[in-house]
């Protein structure tokens, strides 16, 4: 596996490391020690999946409360995704920052989020699939959000969203 540093503190571009032959190829998409030596949580506490069915659904801009420390690792194993992260943490030198990846299966990247660090993706294709691995259980009551337009932080998407949740629409601009 690659780790590669992301423009947010804690934040990486990870990737498998595919050996190829006649039947195919396989790879590595997460080892504990590998993500423990970069001095990131390893723990898998809730793996999810998310099944989007229309090119152009938005996801986002979710994250746990502080109390929470949830940190995800997410990727895209059917279709495409823009994915996006955006650093919410006060104290961290990379505040209100974003940076976005395209992932799907056939690149193989997979983005290691840190708590207090905002996710969201935009569909690329139909029936793009996301796979999260959290490290903590997922708690409705430290569900929080931004909008995913916040002027604030700029974020430029490919494309407007056709289809978003009216819970993500709502969310008021940042205050913190």
């Amino acid at each position: 596996m690659r780790f590669e540093p992301l423009g947010i503190e804690g934040a990486f571009r990870v990737e498998s490391a595919p050996v190829c032959d006649e039947r195919g190829s396989f790879a590595r998409t997460f080892c504990a020690r590998e993500l423990a030596q970069r001095g990131l949580d390893a723990r898998v506490s809730q793996v999810s999946v998310s099944v989007n069915r229309v090119r152009g659904t938005l996801r986002g801009m979710h994250y746990a409360a502080r109390r929470v420390g949830e940190a995800k690792l997410v990727r895209c194993t059917h279709g495409r995704i823009y994915d996006v992260i955006l650093d919410l943490r006060a104290d961290s030198a990379t505040a209100r920052r974003w940076v976005a990846e395209e992932l799907s299966r056939e690149n193989g990247r997979a983005l290691y989020i840190p708590p207090g660090v905002a996710h969201g993706f935009l569909t690329l294709d139909d029936d793009a699939e996301v796979l999260y691995q959290m490290t903590t259980p997922h708690d409705p009551a430290a569900a929080r959000g931004v909008r995913y337009d916040d002027p604030l932080f700029g974020i430029r998407w490919p494309a407007c969203p056709a289809v978003i949740s009216a819970r993500d629409e709502s969310y008021a601009d940042f205050a913190g």
